[in-house]
């Protein structure tokens, strides 16, 4: 999972240095404090394409097991391609999201929906999807910028199931369709010109 993290962000540093023109002003770093509340190191990069589109890839890597062997570990992907209605880095924008994520959940008691299941199980497995999102994004400074996004769509779920967070033979495995909420932020943006 390290290893492909490395390479993941290698290839963004990559194709941004490749893009003719890189549209003059505009590269951004981000950073998704939501995401950072899950204990989840995350990095995105977003390249302007013109006055009015940008492309945006994100990852986040989150390799930690917690107390009474508490597990959220999980890889994710996430490039978005943004209309602006303005310019880009600044007011509206809509776009169109993928995703893909590796993941190792469980021992934990959330007593919400489907997330109940956590508490006494253990999930394992890798999921893929898309969707559509919207935000907006204000400028704080000639270099800051803060953003709120929101995204919904749809995930196709693979996963084996374990009767216990650190122990146990296989007890089921399955498939899973979610349609729901994909992409949630408030990211800290610095501009690169």
């Amino acid at each position: 999972m390290h290893k492909i993290s490395h390479k993941f962000f290698l290839v963004i540093l990559a194709l941004a240095a490749s893009l003719p023109g890189a549209f003059a002003q505009k590269v951004a770093i981000k950073n998704n404090l939501l995401y950072d509340a899950t204990a989840t190191p995350n990095l995105a990069l977003e390249l302007a394409m013109s006055r009015k589109m940008t492309l945006e890839l994100g990852a986040g890597v989150n390799p930690f097991t917690f107390s009474d062997n508490k597990k959220a570990k999980h890889w994710l992907v996430q490039p978005e391609l943004r209309w602006w209605a303005c310019d880009v880095f600044n007011g509206h924008f809509f776009g169109v999201h993928a995703h893909g994520a590796q993941f190792n959940i469980g021992g934990w008691d959330i007593p919400v929906g489907r997330l109940d299941k956590f508490k006494d199980n253990r999930y394992e497995g890798y999921l893929y999807g898309g969707g559509i999102s919207y935000g907006y994004q204000w400028l704080l400074s000639p270099r800051w910028n803060l953003e709120a996004s929101i995204g919904a769509g749809y995930a196709r779920i693979h996963y084996d199931k374990y009767p216990c967070t650190n122990c146990g033979t296989k007890l089921d495995e399955g498939k899973y369709n979610y349609w729901g909420v994909t992409k949630a932020a408030v990211s800290l943006i610095y501009i690169i010109k």
